[in-house]
């Protein structure tokens, strides 16, 4: 029997605490083609782009995570949740295959779910960086620009906090991805200040030497756009 690109992942609502199945892409029909300098990647087909799955709606009262969530919800979130989002949910299902149109919804309603549960500010700005990649693969360049500058502030932020500790996220690839967002979103000064953060990680031996090497490009790169204009 021929394996289906989509298969069915059970979850269980930390709000409601009904159980659900949702549509998840199997590894193996994943094929990227080409990837950007800030990690958006490009797929044979579009329809198989794993971002499409990467949010979970709860169909029972619309609570939204992504595998990033924590688990514990600081004091009062519970209630906020439930007066802001199931109380006003309209019974919608994600749980299928989805469109690029339906994938824009679900990731608004995990940011909104984010925001009300206070998640780290890491987790919120992964769910609007990939909702900008989103919208760059549809050419909406207006809304992959105001998505992509609410990432940037949520991802300073986490530097700040440090709440990207202990998760995926290293500190070489979070200071690289501010330098980057800031220089697509206009900001060459911001983005020369953390890639030579970045830089200067080769002191440390990072594992990370391909994220250095992209820094030192970018870097360079501004350099002889000023040189040009001034």
């Amino acid at each position: 029997m021929e394996l289906e690109p989509l298969y069915d992942k059970s979850k269980t609502c930390s709000i409601c605490n009904k159980g659900y199945k949702t549509k998840r892409l199997r590894s193996g029909f994943v094929k990227a083609i080409k990837h950007d300098s800030d990690f958006c990647s490009y797929y044979e087909n579009e329809a198989l782009n794993p971002l499409l799955y990467y949010v979970s709606v709860c169909p029972h009262c619309g609570f939204s995570v992504s595998e990033e969530f924590t688990t514990s919800f600081p004091p009062n979130t519970i209630e906020a949740i439930k007066n802001n989002i199931c109380a006003k949910w309209s019974g919608s299902n994600y749980c299928e295959e989805r469109s690029i149109q339906k994938a824009i919804s679900t990731y608004k309603l995990a940011i909104y779910s984010a925001t009300l549960k206070e998640e780290k500010h890491i987790t919120i700005a992964g769910l609007y960086m990939r909702l900008s990649w989103i919208y760059r693969t549809i050419h909406n360049d207006e809304q992959e620009n105001r998505f992509m500058s609410l990432a940037l502030e949520e991802y300073i932020q986490s530097y700040l906090n440090s709440d990207f500790l202990n998760t995926q996220m290293s500190v070489t690839r979070l200071f690289y991805l501010i330098g980057e967002v800031s220089w697509r979103t206009g900001n060459t000064d911001q983005a020369t200040k953390y890639f030579s953060k970045v830089i200067e990680k080769q002191k440390d031996n990072t594992q990370e030497k391909n994220i250095v090497e992209m820094a030192k490009e970018r870097w360079q790169e501004i350099r002889e756009e000023k040189n040009k204009i001034g």
